[in-house]
């Protein structure tokens, strides 16, 4: 027992040698940490950041800096690459030159103030002024798990400074490459051509190989769900090996593998959440605590001129960037809140900074004095930026509630979206799977109703056995939709006639969206006496989306939109166009849009209304009759959406009972999906006769059902 507690000590003995114990030590800290500080209404970030201080070297020592070393590389690496994927490409792409100048302000601002600081006030040399002043022109995005935990994520202001980020960044690691080559006397032509070219092989590499690689392997292996994050993971650390090799910062690398992947994962899916949750709960907390861990707090006491350079550091580079973020605002009129974003996003100094501070150190450039300097200013920066972000950022949330619930007040009903998704045959999963992956995409996220699952079992005989049967096959929908937070509810129901079982669910949840897969048209009986899909249109006037979807949903390039005229005119219009727009914006995709003047004029005020950013473009159409004439315009990779309407509604038109089935025979190797938006604003026409009652005709289904089987027994004998 003596010799279990004495190696039970020397377990305990710090610093922490075990590496199972270390990874529990700081497991119990990101668990504990934010809670503890949250009562304090301090930001969680804050906390893990001081708890590295205290459990690192310069603290109690509990904990060595290599120990968690690597972690907190992929952390940093992990921040990078989910700035990089969560950024909206067509709002990035259409403030490319916003990104641009605040970049410049954001680099030439902390340098034009750093190097006079450095040189003349301070009385250092001109590479070591140089070499400081740029460190002041970097920024560490350590305050974006924040923006993106509180769903700010798509705000322009931050864009921009993601944007703004890169090229600082960028241009401050070339000044290094420059002081370092001036320093070791190799600043030659031989220096420019080797960096130039091993750039341009990099981007080749990251931008053409790398999203037609990973759009082969997300269409083959579609269905190995585990296989797409550990690809993921792998393009990740494989970018930031190429931009080392290539003579950048790793970063960089990681935040380009996220605007390769950004298109081919949408923000809504699977994927994104386990990326989201893999780095949240443990890589970026272990980066944070390695910034703590840095930070040796006994250099103030190591005499005046310690504390006074770290001072001036802190405060050159918080004056400097808040600078930067002002003459931003004022350019471009930004809010108040979104200069504070900006301002926030970029004050925060970490990885980069002590890149270059730790290389110009051992190349002897700059003194200890500047190190610790840089150290303490790592730490104040992180804290000020952490509590300015976090203050704006739900200020920002709140203004934009209020302004979307004026909206909502003025434009629409107070009822929330509820999406129904009926399933004929359980069996083919994969087709299902890209129908309730649709459903996640474009279900509005404040919705407290969950996605509708629904089977219809013939009734018969073995209905009962049926039913069961088939709800056991629609839990595993439900819990592949829980992989995206996504609430699902499974709903299984008995009736003679699928379509009248779908209407009548749709009417008892009150659904606004019926989601159908494509239907068949075989067999003698469905010509006979007509489609699935037209009972369903004249058992229910909800929105109703029918869907081939031949690939993977993010693998499409454009969304092609026909809308036929008069359609602005329909009671669904709204609701099913900002579900076009959301899925556009989910995949990162652009909206092609053919409709006559007016309809377009009504999508404008759509746009406005309801803030939506899906980068569109109009075209003139009115060529229904020769509706083939779309196919020069369409491409492979094109989701193709045409707008049809029931009979007897404003934008009907005798032309689109053939439509759907010239799309079928014209269209084979795209993704279609057609929508009847809902018509009648009142009940259901049929609801006009709940006197008639139904028994009869259902005793007749089911004495026809029983000679069937009948008959079928008989067969079966004589075979």
């Amino acid at each position: 027992m003596l010799d279990f507690f004495n190696k039970l000590a020397e377990e305990f003995v710090l610093p922490l040698e075990n590496p199972i114990l270390v990874f529990s030590l700081v497991l119990f800290i990101i668990l504990l940490s934010p809670i503890v500080l949250k009562r304090f209404s301090i930001p969680g970030i804050i906390g893990l950041i001081i708890a590295g201080v205290i459990i690192g070297p310069y603290g109690f020592n509990m904990v060595k800096k290599e120990s968690i070393e690597l972690f907190s590389t992929l952390g940093l690496l992990y921040i990078m690459f989910i700035a990089g994927l969560e950024l909206d490409l067509n709002e990035f792409k259409a403030n490319k030159y916003k990104s641009l100048l605040f970049g410049i302000f954001t680099f030439i601002f902390p340098l034009s103030i750093g190097f006079p600081v450095c040189h003349y006030l301070l009385g250092y040399d001109f590479n070591a002024s140089l070499l400081t002043a740029s460190m002041f022109a970097t920024h560490t995005l350590v305050a974006y798990p924040i923006v993106s935990k509180l769903g700010v994520s798509k705000n322009q202001a931050v864009a921009v400074t993601v944007g703004g980020t890169i090229l600082t960044d960028t241009a401050v690691l070339i000044i290094l490459a420059v002081v370092m080559g001036k320093s070791q006397g190799s600043l030659n032509q031989e220096f420019w051509i080797k960096l130039g070219v091993s750039f341009v092989i990099f981007t080749a590499i990251m931008f053409l190989l790398i999203p037609r690689i990973a759009k082969w392997f997300f269409r083959k292996l579609e269905s190995e769900k585990h296989s797409h994050y550990i690809f993921v993971l792998s393009v990740v650390f494989f970018a930031a090996f190429l931009a080392e090799v290539a003579g950048l910062e790793p970063i960089i690398g990681a935040f380009a593998a996220g605007l390769a992947l950004n298109k081919l994962i949408p923000n809504s899916s699977a994927l994104m959440n386990r990326i989201e949750f893999m780095g949240n709960s443990l890589f970026i907390p272990f980066f944070l605590i390695s910034v703590g861990m840095i930070v040796d707090v006994r250099v103030i006491l190591s005499g005046p001129m310690a504390i006074i350079i770290a001072v001036t550091l802190s405060v050159v580079a918080i004056a400097s960037k808040w600078i930067a973020a002002l003459f931003t605002q004022l350019i471009f009129r930004y809010s108040k809140l979104q200069r504070q974003l900006i301002f926030g996003l970029s004050s925060s100094h970490a990885a980069a900074t002590l890149a270059v501070i730790l290389v110009g150190y051992r190349a002897k450039i700059i003194d200890d004095n500047i190190l610790n300097g840089t150290i303490i200013l790592i730490l104040i920066t992180c804290i000020v930026a952490s509590f300015v972000t976090e203050k704006a950022a739900k200020q920002l949330v709140v203004q934009s509630d209020s302004e979307e619930t004026n909206v909502t007040k003025k434009t629409a009903s107070t009822k929330s979206e509820h999406i129904l998704l009926p399933i004929e045959n359980v069996a083919n999963f994969a087709k299902i799977e890209k129908l309730l992956e649709l459903g996640i995409l474009v279900k509005d996220k404040k919705s407290v109703y969950p996605i509708s699952i629904l089977t219809v079992v013939a009734n018969d005989s073995d209905a009962e056995l049926n039913l069961v049967k088939a709800r056991n096959k629609l839990e595993d929908f439900a819990r592949h939709a829980s992989a995206s937070e996504t609430k699902v509810n499974v709903i299984t129901t008995i009736d003679h006639n699928p379509g009248s079982g779908i209407g009548r669910i749709s009417r008892e949840i009150m659904a606004d969206i019926i989601i159908l897969g494509w239907p068949t048209r075989t067999g003698f009986i469905n010509k006979l006496i007509g489609e699935k899909i037209d009972s369903i249109l004249s058992n229910t006037d909800k929105t109703i989306y029918v869907c081939h979807l031949e690939k993977p949903l993010a693998v499409h390039k454009r969304l092609v939109i026909t809308i036929p005229p008069l359609a602005e005119h329909e009671n669904g219009f709204k609701l099913w166009f900002v579900n076009m727009a959301k899925l556009a914006q989910e995949l990162s995709i652009s909206i092609q849009l053919y409709s006559n003047e007016s309809t377009q004029k009504a999508v404008e005020r759509l746009y406005k209304e309801n803030k939506l950013s899906a980068s569109i473009h109009k075209h003139i159409f009115a060529e229904w009759e020769d509706f083939l004439i779309l196919s020069r315009n369409i491409g492979e990779d094109d989701l193709i959406v045409l707008v049809a309407a029931r009979k007897g509604a404003t934008s009907y038109l005798n032309v689109m009972d053939n439509l759907p089935w010239k799309l079928e025979k014209y269209f084979k190797t795209n993704s279609r999906l057609i929508i009847y938006p809902q018509h009648f604003s009142n009940e259901n026409i049929l609801d006009q006769y709940h006197d008639v009652t139904g028994q009869p005709l259902n005793k007749g289904i089911e004495v026809v059902q029983k000679i069937g089987k009948g008959i079928g027994t008989i067969f079966k004998t004589d075979s």
